[in-house]
């Protein structure tokens, strides 16, 4: 049931898909689409330039860059390397000069909860190098091709008892990093999207926002320095399978449209399934391959690259 303010989804290009049924052209709001069909890859820019555009979208402004892959949870060595090599593009186009001060990485979520686990498994496959610039010097990183780069998975709030923006902060304050990439597993409103997207902006983020579980935003305003976020959904609302299941089931049986959406309006008031959140049972694996993906595409954007 697009444009339902109750189906929670952290993807700038679904919320776009949102207005579709209108067709409304969203002021404020560019939309650009390419189809990479050697690679099988679809790359959808999301665009919002102004305080217009933010207000139809409920989203800063910014640049959306969303990247889907329909075999990312296959075990496809070629297909991984190029979505990482679309990956590793995207984030350099994003984070431009910044890295000439360094970059820290910041993987947030949980690494005990599976679906919350991206952030904290990208970090363990990155090549981090601030330590090495420090003590060979800047010859050393600029001989190597190295920029400067660390990394931290922080944690939750309830492992650390602190917001993610605070201990953000103080590290921030002590290593001076040109900018910040975080990376996130967010929410979608499509089952399909699930473990097969990577979306990347300029605007920062908001850790849990998707599911519910609103943290301190991580962006410019906050800490000081820009950021970029890179995030893929492992979850779906449930409420959202269930709109969909029961929306086709009843166009099937000949309901008319008013009737579809007056029974889809009261079972969303249910409160049974509103904090249920679902993901794929091949989670597991699927976290492994995309983590590796995107640790990849990071360490061919700052490590050994001229």
């Amino acid at each position: 049931m697009k444009g339902d303010s109750k189906i929670r989804t952290d993807l700038a290009l679904e919320v776009r898909e949102s207005f579709e049924e209108d067709d409304v052209e969203i002021k404020g709001v560019v939309l650009e689409e390419e189809y990479l069909e050697e690679k099988d890859v679809k790359v959808t820019t999301v665009i919002i330039k102004d305080e217009k555009g933010a207000e139809a979208m409920r989203k800063p402004i910014g640049t959306y860059i969303t990247i889907e892959a329909k075999k990312l949870q296959e075990k496809d060595d070629d297909y991984h390397a190029s979505v990482s090599e679309e990956v590793a593009k995207y984030i350099s186009k994003l984070v431009g000069d910044a890295t000439e001060k360094g970059v820290l990485i910041v993987g947030l979520g949980n690494r005990e909860v599976t679906p919350d686990a991206l952030g904290p498994w990208v970090v363990d496959n990155l090549f981090v190098t601030r330590h090495l610039i420090r003590e060979f010097g800047d010859e050393f990183g600029k001989k190597n091709h190295l920029k400067s780069v660390s990394a931290l998975a922080p944690g939750v709030m309830a492992q650390t008892g602190m917001e993610t923006m605070e201990i953000l902060k103080g590290l921030i304050k002590e290593t001076h990093p040109g900018i910040v990439i975080a990376i996130d597993a967010l929410a979608a409103r499509s089952v399909e999207r699930l473990n097969t997207t990577v979306q990347i902006t300029d605007t920062g983020i908001s850790p849990g926002a998707g599911v519910g579980n609103n943290r301190q935003a991580l962006n410019k305003e906050s800490l000081g320095v820009d950021v970029v976020a890179l995030g893929v959904p492992t979850v779906v609302d449930a409420a959202t399978i269930v709109n969909d299941t029961m929306e086709r089931a009843l166009q099937t049986q000949g309901f008319s449209e008013g009737e579809i959406q007056s029974f889809l309006h009261e079972v969303s008031d249910s409160k049974a399934i509103h904090n249920m959140f679902v993901t794929p049972k091949n989670v597991d694996e699927s976290m492994k391959c995309i983590s590796y993906t995107i640790s990849e595409a990071l360490n061919s954007c700052f490590c050994g690259k001229e």
